[in-house]
């Protein structure tokens, strides 16, 4: 199960009893064991609870003993139709593979505090606060909102996260606003335009 999580990808654990080759309610009583042991973390999202590795020095670890072990681990493949895969609406915020490379880059840029608390919630640092003021998001507006300002929201295609609350929901609207992506009449899907592809790299050096 541990090493099933060192990709980074989180899983439930049906996925991982079924990893380790044993029954649901034998790997939740190991899932239970291993967060009690701080070697794991839950993310109840909805009706769906996500694990992934507590941190680096797990990782660090499950490493070291690989070295010894050579243990193989299976890589995550997913199963979303590419369309939906690549970019779409997660209610109202960015999601797919291009919310997780946006929520990664805001990370790499500086522009996103570090989950408090071990938390998947998120502030803006000074840096992001210019940053995202200089891209024409009203930052002061968004944390007026009832709502959370910005947190992690497991992705369900690339179980990684992009960004959820008001902050992902204005990086939606700028999105769309400046043709960075476009809707799909019929669904959830969201095409990325040549434009955006150009204002990512430029902006954010994003390449797509």
């Amino acid at each position: 199960m541990l090493y099933c999580l060192m990709d980074g990808h989180a899983r439930t654990s049906t996925e991982l009893a079924l990893v380790a080759g044993v029954s649901a309610a034998t790997g939740s009583a190991h899932l239970n064991r291993l967060k009690a042991e701080h070697l794991v973390k839950v993310l109840v999202q909805g009706r769906h609870r996500y694990y992934s590795l507590a941190g680096g020095t797990v990782a660090a670890a499950l490493e070291a003993l690989d070295v010894l072990a050579a243990a193989p681990r299976a890589a995550f493949v997913p199963t979303t139709p590419d369309p939906l895969r690549t970019a779409r609406t997660c209610y109202d915020h960015l999601a797919g593979s291009l919310g997780v490379l946006l929520h990664d880059r805001f990370q790499a840029l500086g522009w996103l505090s570090e989950p408090a608390g071990g938390g998947n919630s998120y502030d803006l640092t000074p840096r992001g606060e210019k940053a995202f003021a200089g891209l024409g998001i009203d930052v002061a507006a968004m944390r007026a909102l009832r709502r959370r300002f910005a947190f992690g929201c497991v992705d369900w295609s690339e179980r990684r996260p992009h960004v959820g609350g008001a902050l992902g929901a204005a990086v939606l609207k700028l999105a769309l606003e400046r043709k960075w992506v476009v809707e799909d009449p019929g669904g959830r899907s969201l095409e990325i335009t040549r434009q955006g592809r150009r204002e990512m790299q430029s902006r954010l050096g994003l390449a797509i």
